[in-house]
């Protein structure tokens, strides 16, 4: 027992004496694996973990053979052989860990900045509406106790103001439906029941709507069709995005000007394109038309009751429902104004 004890002992002394050695020959190894990962801090993930696992295995690895004194010898062989393989497990799993948490970062990362802008596109969006609802509720309130209070006395003025009522109440109307619309969209909550709608049809009844408010702005709306497809749709949904963007087109053309209408057919899909007369969009403003509630101005002052003015809803919900029959909408510049572009797939024959 006592040989054993002091060959322990000697044992753990000629540890302690090695131990400054390898120490020695590890710290510069462990070094420059630092600044080698300070190198990499802007690099790929998978790199980083491939050198974090490489450190002590190299460290290691430059320990044993600087206490051995680079005498190799069967036990020598076999702590390298051991690194070798160690290297040759953690190395993969380090690159393909690496590209799992990256890709798990990049999904994160991506997931929270959607989560922000819908979050400020909801903010907006309650702001902007809230201020397009009192403005509205502000005229029927001053009106309805102009009438109550016998302000208005004659007959004449008294319909004046039913009619005036009325026409901030189809305003109130419209937005709301446009709201309830957009929650439907945005929720996943709309479910269309796909036939065969001919677009001549749904274009037609749109115009034919859109009439009284064009005439009211002396605005020309006129439709011209190289074919008239028949698309998979839904005829409801499909006359509201016409409606939406030939509504847009005549509040964006000024007096005497021309909104065009063009249908036709590219390739396995049906191509519906308005053009107005709005005198062009910003490059920077391009890619901000069809979110929730941009107008493209700063001034939120509504248009007279009467007007055509909306909640800045009409495009997003073009393009919900125009994404939602698995088609595409864009807008780009065009003449002396834009063109909008929805292309749907075309109905089975």
């Amino acid at each position: 027992m006592i040989e054993s004890g002091e060959s322990l002992a000697d044992m753990l002394l000629h540890a302690w004496h090695i131990l400054p050695v390898a120490l020695a020959f590890a710290m510069p190894v462990a070094v420059l694996g630092g600044l080698l990962l300070y190198w990499l801090r802007r690099g790929s993930l998978a790199s980083t973990l491939t050198v974090l696992v490489l450190i002590p295995v190299a460290a290691t690895l430059t320990g044993v053979l600087g206490v051995s004194g680079f005498m190799f010898n069967p036990t020598l062989t076999t702590i390298l052989l051991v690194c070798l393989l160690v290297a040759l497990v953690t190395v993969p799993a380090a690159v393909v860990l690496g590209r799992a948490i990256a890709r798990r970062s990049v999904w994160e990362r991506e997931a929270r900045e959607r989560e922000r802008a819908a979050e400020k596109s909801r903010r907006e969006l309650v702001a902007w509406i809230s201020h397009d609802l009192r403005s509205p509720l502000s005229g029927i309130r001053a009106m309805a106790e102009a009438l109550a209070d016998g302000v208005v006395a004659e007959p004449d003025e008294a319909a004046a103001y039913a009619q005036r009522i009325n026409a901030e109440a189809e305003r109130l109307s419209v937005m709301v439906d446009d709201l309830f619309e957009l929650s439907r969209i945005t929720a996943g909550a709309l479910r269309l029941q796909l036939t065969a709608v001919p677009l001549r049809d749904v274009v037609s009844d749109a115009l034919a709507a859109q009439t009284p408010v064009a005439e009211r702005k002396r605005v020309r709306v006129h439709s011209s069709a190289q074919a008239w497809p028949v698309v998979a749709g839904s005829d409801p949904e499909l006359a509201r995005v016409v409606r939406n963007l030939v509504s847009n087109a005549i509040r964006h053309t000024p007096p005497d000007g021309t909104v065009a209408v063009e249908i036709g057919v590219d390739g396995r899909d049906a191509l519906l394109a308005v053009d107005d007369g709005c005198g062009g969009i910003p490059e920077e403003e391009i890619g901000r038309l069809f979110d929730v509630a941009y107008r493209g101005t700063q001034a939120r002052t509504p248009e007279p009751a009467g007007g055509t003015a909306g909640g800045g809803l009409g495009l997003a919900i073009a393009k919900g429902l125009v994404e939602a029959h698995r088609g595409r909408i864009g807008v780009r510049n065009h003449g002396d104004g834009c063109r909008f572009e929805v292309r749907l797939p075309l109905a089975a024959t």
